[in-house]
C-alpha cells in the first residue's frame, strides 16, 4: 500500500488541508492518507487548542472520505512530539507499506532546524506541496537536496534525490489561501468561518467555544 502521512497541529483543520490531501492522493496514486494531529509540538502556538479537540475536529473532517484516516499516536505521548519518533513508529506499524511524508515547501525548508534532520530524511520519501506566499523555486536552496537543483527541475514530474538516498517530489496544488491563524482570528472576532472549514468542524468549534480568547 502507498500511504501518505500528513502531520500538523490542525489548529483547526480547514478546507485547504483537505483539498491538498486529495490532490496529493490523486496525483501520486496513494491508497490512503493518514492525518496525524500533533500532540505536544516543540514549537507550540500561543492559542493551540487542546489535543483532544484537534483530533476530534480532524476525525469529523475526514470521516466522509474513504481514503482518509486519522491517528491519535502523537496525542498519546506525554513528552515532546518529534517527527522522527512518529516516522520510526509508523515504519514498525506499516512495514510493508510505501510511506510518503506530505508537507508544505515552507516546512521542507525548515527541516534542517528540526530534531535529528539527518535521520529524518533517511526514513521516508517526501511530497512537497506549494503553499500560498512561498515560491516553490525557493526549495532549491535546501541543503537537503543532493547536488545542485534548479527551479526548472522542481517543475518536473520526477522526484529529486535527497542527501542519504530518499527522494522529494515537488507538487503544485490548487492555491487556496486559507490559514488556521486567520480562522482563529475570525472566531475571536465573532465572524463567519463558513466555507473555510467543513460544516462539522465549524459546529464543533462553536459548540465547544474554541478560540474565543
Amino acid at each position: 500500500m502507498r500511504r501518505g502521512i500528513f502531520g500538523g497541529t490542525f489548529n483547526p483543520i480547514h478546507l485547504g488541508h483537505l483539498r491538498t490531501a486529495e490532490e496529493v492522493r490523486d496525483a501520486c496514486m496513494l491508497d490512503s492518507i493518514l492525518f496525524i494531529p500533533s500532540g505536544n509540538p516543540p514549537l507550540k502556538e500561543a492559542d493551540l487548542a487542546e489535543a483532544g479537540h484537534r483530533y476530534a475536529m480532524v476525525r469529523r473532517a475526514v470521516e466522509s472520505n474513504p481514503y482518509f484516516d486519522v491517528s491519535d499516536m502523537e496525542l498519546k505521548r506525554t513528552e515532546r512530539s518529534y517527527t522522527v519518533t512518529t516516522l520510526l513508529e509508523l515504519r514498525e506499524e506499516y512495514p510493508e507499506d510505501e510511506l510518503f511524508f506530505i508537507l508544505g515547501v515552507d516546512a521542507f525548508l525548515d527541516i534542517p532546524t528540526w530534531w535529528q534532520p539527518g535521520q529524518l530524511i533517511r526514513l521516508i520519501d517526501f511530497i512537497v506541496v506549494a503553499r500560498p506566499g512561498f515560491d516553490m523555486a525557493h526549495a532549491v536552496r535546501s541543503p537537503l537536496l543532493e547536488g545542485t537543483a534548479s527551479p526548472l527541475s522542481l517543475s518536473s514530474s520526477s522526484p529529486l534525490r535527497l542527501e542519504g538516498g530518499r527522494t522529494a517530489l515537488f507538487l503544485p496544488v490548487t492555491p487556496l489561501d486559507i490559514s488556521s491563524t486567520a480562522i482563529r482570528r475570525l472566531v475571536r472576532e465573532d465572524r463567519s468561518i463558513r466555507y473555510l472549514v467543513p460544516e462539522s468542524v465549524e459546529e464543533y468549534i462553536r459548540s465547544h467555544g474554541l478560540y474565543r480568547g
